[in-house]
């Protein structure tokens, strides 16, 4: 009964849309990227070494704003090394990615110890400020007083309407669809591949930042594979915006089932409880991704 209650609250819906975040700017980050025909599974590693980044900037400088500011350019100049690699020299992707992964993760725990002497965490900083008066509202403002939370949610309708109701969305979707008739009618296809990694490494970026935010330190492994269920959610929700929008809530549902059968002491194993939300992903993974289909040219360079 204690559980049924705990899950039956607004603080577990609060929670739940907070947790939605990273998830929905990880799976928007790719959805950019293979909308313009490039696939990036280094979501992940992006979000590693922007919480990282943030992290290590909010120490130093003492400036959250600046420090977010820092990061974005850092993560927008890593995505033009990416492009480098998948557009310019036209690289197997899958392999790229894997390899950014590898490269961000080794990297943020190098400089960890190297500039922290810790293995584990860096020291605590300040987060990001709340939007005043509407962050002093009890519940409400713990979740719409948070600039990135409110932005993602924002991010549903902007996606919507640069995908589907602009001409650089026609473009970019173009360089994902069919890059040749689109460079036949004039448009400058590797260009438009660049913009959508670049948007890619923007939104993963404001990922790894909030993640790193909301809990004033960064510490080794704190993604935690969101960037991995991203990319799920992405396939999942078949690359349109209100689909993967429903696809995190409902991953970020059973990541706050997760911690609140932790909190409760539930009869369930803790191993399982913290398996919970990889568990759902492929199952969910098994039930629809026949039933998908990416961008006709999604992968291949051009």
């Amino acid at each position: 009964m204690d559980f049924i209650f705990s899950i039956l609250n607004l603080s577990f819906i609060a929670q739940v849309l907070r947790l939605f975040t990273p998830y929905y700017l990880g799976a928007s980050a790719a959805n950019f990227s293979e909308r313009g025909g490039v696939i990036n599974i280094a979501i992940e590693g992006f979000m590693i070494i922007s919480a990282f980044m943030y992290a290590m900037f909010a120490i130093y400088l003492n400036n959250s704003i600046a420090s977010a500011i820092f990061t974005i350019i850092f993560a927008l100049l890593f995505a033009l090394f990416f492009a480098f690699f998948t557009v310019k020299l036209k690289l197997n992707q899958i392999v790229i990615g894997v390899g950014f992964n590898l490269l961000f993760a080794g990297l943020s725990n190098f400089l960890l110890i190297f500039l922290f002497h810790s293995s584990s965490n860096t020291p605590r900083f300040v987060s990001l400020p709340k939007l005043p008066i509407i962050s002093e509202i009890k519940l409400v403002g713990n979740v719409f007083g948070d600039f990135i939370i409110l932005f993602s949610f924002l991010l549903v309708f902007l996606s919507n309407e640069i995908l589907f109701k602009t001409k650089f969305g026609l473009r970019l979707r173009s360089a994902g669809e069919n890059p040749e008739a689109g460079e036949s009618l004039g448009v400058r296809i590797r260009l438009y591949k660049l913009y959508g990694i670049l948007i890619s490494g923007f939104l993963s970026a404001l990922g790894g930042i909030w993640i790193a935010s909301s809990q004033n330190t960064y510490s080794q492994g704190m993604v935690a594979g969101r960037g991995f269920i991203a990319l799920a959610a992405m396939i999942i929700g078949k690359w349109k915006p209100t689909n993967i929008f429903f696809v995190c809530l409902m991953f970020s549902f059973f990541e706050s089932l997760e911690i609140t059968l932790q909190i409760t002491q539930s009869f369930i194993p803790s191993q399982i409880i913290q398996m919970l939300p990889y568990l759902i992903t492929i199952l969910v993974l098994i039930g629809i991704i026949g039933k998908t289909k990416a961008p006709s040219s999604d992968g291949i360079p051009y």
